[in-house]
């Protein structure tokens, strides 16, 4: 199993970055459902309960527990939270279903007496990354082979390569819809396993290296295309001369016909 890089996701929430002691931090993968637990066993001692959102503080969900009501907003800030809310009838906790990368950032539950934090953090799906080789590197040597892992349109993840369980090298991104890509030097030779891996707080994708399959030289690309027009030719004029062989028989039958006659 291969070590995981832990990234720690942070964002600047009214122009500070939120403190880690009063607020709770929460991660989800992109579309499953989370709970954000008021921490309540019943609401009977609170008369409003409020939930709300991001650094203006936007409504999304009430309680009035005197007249026994629970209400959400969902067509709030775009309606980014439309038939995605509910609220636990028993504890007042938030629960957030179908998650999107959208939902990250500040929920804060208040009360008459009571105030709690949550900073939330959706992570997307992880697409596997892509190992290719680049024999135009100015790098490559005719001992060495130059390689690319590259992955598209991710945010918030590391990137990294490991030889074994060492880690080799890595970056990372917190940016939106990024690209990445690192490089990897190996030795033509090389008997040691290589992998490449990315990943967000709560998930990985790893794709091993096979060195075998694509660490030949250039040279020998070169040379196996050169051989493979060369037969390809060879095919073509063999084709040819048979057709011409069976033209001149033709001929040749045409002619003592005409002479027997």
């Amino acid at each position: 199993m291969f070590p995981i890089l832990i990234l720690l996701c942070l964002w600047r929430l009214d122009g500070v970055f939120a403190d880690t002691d009063a607020v709770e931090s929460v991660s989800v993968l992109e579309g499953d459902s989370v709970a954000l637990n008021s921490g309540f066993t019943e609401m009977m001692d609170y008369d409003l309960i409020l939930w709300r959102f991001g650094a203006e503080n936007t409504l999304i969900a009430e309680i009035s527990v005197m007249a026994d009501s629970m209400t959400v907003y969902d067509d709030v800030l775009d309606e980014r939270f439309r038939d995605r809310l509910k609220v636990d009838d028993q504890t007042g906790s938030l629960i957030i279903t179908n998650t999107r990368t959208e939902h990250t950032g500040l929920y804060q539950l208040q009360t008459n007496s009571v105030s709690k934090s949550f900073s939330l953090t959706v992570c997307a799906r992880l697409p596997g990354p892509v190992i290719s080789r680049d024999c135009s590197s100015s790098s490559s040597s005719s001992s060495s082979c130059s390689l690319l892992c590259s992955v598209v349109n991710v945010s918030h993840v590391t990137l990294s390569w490991y030889k074994g369980n060492s880690l080799l090298s890595s970056i990372s991104v917190s940016d939106l819809s990024i690209s990445l890509s690192l490089p990897l030097e190996v030795e033509y030779q090389d008997k040691n396993t290589y992998s490449c891996v990315l990943n967000n707080p709560i998930s990985n994708q790893t794709t091993h290296l096979d060195i075998s399959q694509l660490c030949h030289t250039c040279s020998e690309v070169h040379v196996s295309c050169c051989a493979t027009a060369e037969a390809v030719i060879r095919l073509v004029v063999t084709a040819l001369m048979g057709v011409a062989a069976a033209a001149a028989v033709v001929l040749l039958v045409n002619d003592i016909r005409s002479t027997r006659a």
